[in-house]
């Protein structure tokens, strides 16, 4: 009973931060939107990276750890998904949504964050053409943005990835992905085990 409850107030604690309990509630609004018309607004996502730098630059964690640090974890977690909506694989909008939790978190932490979402994303996308019955085509897609990736940095030119509608295994929307990994990373790290 006395380890439920020493979970739950750390669990609180994290909420209850301005830092994180904010970047939760804007990723949980962007995840129903994105679930519900998949898309996530831009003013959701440019509103949370101003509100993320400045409140870093505001109140940063120590002194080292400001407005540098948040603009910092914002261009690595675009500079990290950047390259999966050049090849079309995310989009624009959950790079952006990505950035703005890299304005939340700082440089270090997004790193992880991005490695989490990509986990939770895999699953998904996973276990969504297994309930379609598309492993196949999936696999095929992967195996072609794959084979994209590798000519393109061999020859030293930008990918051109021009994959067929018909040939796409269906829209998932990642938002609730991001939404899943970050939050799952933030709670990892909270109980130490990160």
């Amino acid at each position: 009973m006395q380890a439920f409850q020493s979970l739950l107030e750390l669990l609180g604690m994290l909420v209850m931060d301005p830092r994180t309990g904010v970047l939760i509630a804007l990723l949980i609004v962007a995840s129903v939107c994105d679930f519900r018309i998949y898309r996530i607004p831009n003013w959701l996502t440019a509103g949370g990276m101003v509100l993320g730098l400045l409140y870093n630059a505001a109140v940063p964690i120590s002194p080292h750890v400001g407005f540098l640090w948040a603009l910092e974890g914002l261009l690595l977690g675009l500079l990290m998904t950047l390259p999966l909506y050049v090849l079309k694989a995310m989009g624009a909008g959950d790079i952006k949504l990505i950035a703005m939790a890299g304005a939340f978190l700082g440089a270090p932490a997004i790193f992880y964050a991005v490695i989490s979402t990509f986990i939770v994303g895999g699953v998904a996308a996973l276990g969504y053409a297994l309930f379609n019955r598309a492993l196949g085509r999936m696999l095929g897609n992967v195996k072609n943005i794959v084979q994209i990736v590798l000519l393109s940095a061999i020859d030293g030119i930008k990918p051109d990835v021009h994959m067929e509608t018909s040939k796409s295994v269906g829209r998932l929307p990642y938002g609730v992905s991001i939404c899943i990994g970050v939050t799952g990373y933030m709670v990892a790290r909270q109980l130490g085990y990160l």
